[in-house]
């Protein structure tokens, strides 16, 4: 059978490579909550975006004629592209009686399920960036949380973003929750589901809401020595760069069938710590 009539041959790998990256965009979880601001063209691991932030101005009170300029250096940050990950299958030639647009759309699902369960662990990761300031709970004794008292730690965690000025107008901030977490939050009566929140827009796949937060949820944040760390922030918080950088199809030159490969490359940056918090959950 010649390759161009293999059962892959129709896919052609720019085609593969938008429909997945318009997937992608879609449904992850913690796409929702990043920013992509300085998002270019990456085409090969260890790429790198430069940030740069502006520096705070001073505000004096004028007491006389002269006025005194300070010198202002904004911050220099490097967003580098060091994650690399791929996928690879073989489709034996046996299913080419079935080699359709609905296969296509089938194996760009499951690549694209697989690829969310590493980026949205690897961005919930970034918990560790948040400031002791903005942390409710510790690490030797994690709160143990129940229907009755979830409602006023999610207010303290509300709070500890505000105390930072990182709620201001024009930003509404977002947790991350699992479904541990949310069969507690469902049973607290503050909670306001989706269906409730009126004529405001919430985040494509928010449940609701809770202590003004868009609440979502991911079964990719687990437990880390019997805790979980609840990441709550805005969108100011964390930038993410990332590029479908290569997808392609090729014969198998040793079996009757064909070989698909591709290469996801992304890097994430917290430019704002303040702007993210956490609580620090019992897994018990």
């Amino acid at each position: 059978m010649s390759e161009t009539n293999s059962t892959y041959s129709a896919f052609i790998p720019q085609v593969w490579s938008q429909k997945l990256n318009q997937m992608l965009e879609k449904n992850c979880v913690m796409l929702q909550c990043v920013n992509k601001n300085w998002e270019g063209d990456i085409k090969n691991q260890g790429d790198t975006v430069k940030i740069i932030t502006p520096a705070e101005v001073a505000v004096s009170t004028l007491t006389s004629d002269n006025i005194e300029y300070s010198s202002l250096t904004p911050i220099s940050q490097d967003l580098v592209i060091d994650q690399k990950k791929f996928f690879a299958f073989k489709i034996d030639d046996v299913a080419q009686v079935q080699a359709n647009a609905d296969i296509m759309e089938a194996h760009l699902t499951n690549a694209k399920k697989a690829i969310e369960i590493v980026q949205d662990s690897y961005l919930l990761g970034l918990h560790t960036d948040v400031t002791e300031e903005n942390t409710v709970g510790e690490e030797a004794s994690p709160i143990a949380l129940d229907k009755t008292t979830i409602y006023e730690h999610f207010v303290k965690l509300a709070l500890a973003l505000k105390n930072s000025n990182a709620v201001h107008a024009g930003v509404r901030p977002w947790v991350v929750i699992n479904p541990d977490i949310e069969a507690f939050l469902l049973q607290s009566p503050e909670f306001i589901s989706a269906y409730k929140v009126a004529d405001e827009t919430l985040r494509e796949g928010a449940i609701g809401r809770i202590a003004g937060m868009d609440v979502l949820v991911s079964t990719n944040l687990v437990d880390v020595d019997s805790k979980y760390y609840v990441l709550a922030g805005t969108n100011e918080a964390i930038t993410f760069a990332s590029q479908l950088a290569k997808i392609e199809s090729l014969r198998d030159k040793d079996s009757f069938s064909d070989l698909v490969r591709g290469l996801y490359l992304y890097g994430a940056k917290t430019v704002q710590p303040k702007a993210l918090a956490k609580m620090i959950v019992s897994a018990a």
